[in-house]
């Protein structure tokens, strides 16, 4: 079984000694863990999908949110995408030994700054089965060994998950203990875990802000944040506005419980008695639950729009509820974004080239759309194979957490004698 009956740090422990294995593992090994691994997923996907339906069917699970429930659920299609990120990840270029810079020094050391893994990487997590194929990919071919802790509500169905990627790091001969999971336990845990100074290099944790301040508290191990997305749609008073209806409703419907979906949609005053009606129509017919500024509602024409509070200005709903606000200019849409997002994925929507130029250059974000939806903050979407999370910190990594941010490089100088005088 993967799920740890040891204690925390006898687990980072063991994660230790296999991330000093894995750090010096061929590519060649580490892909061939990563296709076993793609192929397991397929071929087990009846367990996987037993194990889950019981973590949905338990009373734990029972009071979620419909949202949280679109998180945890699992189906062939989920399973069949997640074997096809592993296979993603194994065709990218493994990130190890990359030489960063080269140069010759005074005293003729040849001095070379090359990529090396962080070696373990802990990651706490919510209750999205996916994040524990998604994490132990990047982690694999990044050289990393990984400590997961997932949510109670999904044990069985993260345990079958990491059991098939130890099985797969076996078949390819190298460690099993590079992918780890603890069980889901309590703050006790989280404590014990964000303390692991000296077996664990980074802890990642996502989550709210509940999460953020537990750890805070107490972590004395280098922490990451992949943090809460408050993101907002602008709609420029030179804006396509047909354009500018589907992205703010894909930005909020689309998949409305994850951390890049909108929260916040912003309408330029100059178009907001002819834009604001159709497309506050539009959210309505999908079930959103709609708040607003005054002048929104002013605005709404029959289209029902609670009044807001300061509250939901900030608030992350991860549902189909949806802010509202009238702004009067480029430079209050900025100042709006930045005193109440939390720096993850922003959109401006308009024609203009300077007005999307102000804005990507003022909002203080991990990702900025120019006429785009902001669900596009993803590191399968960019290119990454997956992503362990989205920091919105500024060091060391900002925006998906993918391979190249999980290394770190060290310095290697060759020389033929040399003494400094």
């Amino acid at each position: 079984m993967a799920v740890t009956t040891t204690t925390v740090a006898e687990t980072c422990a063991a994660a230790k000694t296999a991330a000093r294995k894995l750090a010096t593992a061929p590519t060649e090994a580490k892909n061939a863990a990563l296709a076993a691994t793609a192929r397991l997923l397929g071929e087990r996907t009846a367990e996987i999908l037993e194990a889950n339906a019981a973590d949905l069917g338990d009373e734990r699970a029972a009071g979620l949110s419909d949202a949280l429930r679109d998180r945890l659920m699992l189906s062939a299609e989920r399973v069949a995408a997640m074997a096809e990120g592993v296979r993603v990840v194994a065709a990218l270029d493994d990130p190890v030994g990359e030489e960063l810079e080269r140069k010759t020094l005074e005293s003729g050391l040849d001095l070379r700054k090359i990529r090396v893994p962080l070696g373990v990487v802990a990651v706490v997590y919510e209750a999205r089965p996916n994040v524990t194929i998604d994490c132990a990919a990047l982690t694999i071919k990044s050289g990393n060994a990984i400590v997961l802790r997932g949510s109670s509500y999904a044990e069985r169905s993260n345990g079958a998950l990491a059991a098939i990627v130890r099985e797969a790091l076996e078949e390819a001969g190298l460690p099993g203990d590079s992918v780890v999971l603890l069980d889901g336990g309590g703050r006790e845990t989280l404590a014990e875990l964000a303390m692991q100074e000296g077996l664990v290099d980074l802890l990642i944790p996502r989550g709210g802000e509940g999460l953020k301040a537990a750890i805070k508290d107490v972590a004395t191990v280098p922490v990451m944040y992949a943090a809460a997305g408050n993101c907002h749609v602008y709609v420029h008073a030179e804006a396509d506005l047909e354009m500018a209806r589907r992205i703010a409703v894909n930005a909020k419907v689309q998949r409305p419980g994850v951390c890049n979906s909108a929260e916040t949609l912003l309408i330029d005053a100059a178009i907001a008695a002819r834009f604001a009606p159709p497309v506050l129509g539009d959210l309505a017919a999908a079930g959103v639950e709609l708040v607003g500024d005054e002048r929104v509602r002013e605005a709404a024409g029959e289209v029902e729009v609670g009044a807001a509070t300061e509250a939901d200005w900030g608030t992350e709903y991860l549902g189909l509820k949806m802010a509202v606000a009238v702004v009067d200019s480029v430079e209050e849409a900025i100042e709006h974004v930045n005193a109440h997002g939390t720096g993850h994925s922003e959109a401006i929507v308009t024609t203009n080239e300077e007005a999307a130029d102000e804005f990507a250059a003022g909002v203080d974000c991990a990702a900025v759309y120019v006429n785009a939806s902001t669900r596009f903050t993803d590191g399968f979407e960019y290119g990454m194979g997956a992503e362990i999370g989205n920091s919105t910190q500024k060091l060391h990594a900002r925006g998906p957490i993918g391979m190249r941010e999980l290394t770190t490089f060290k310095y290697v100088a060759r020389g033929d004698g040399q003494l400094r005088e």
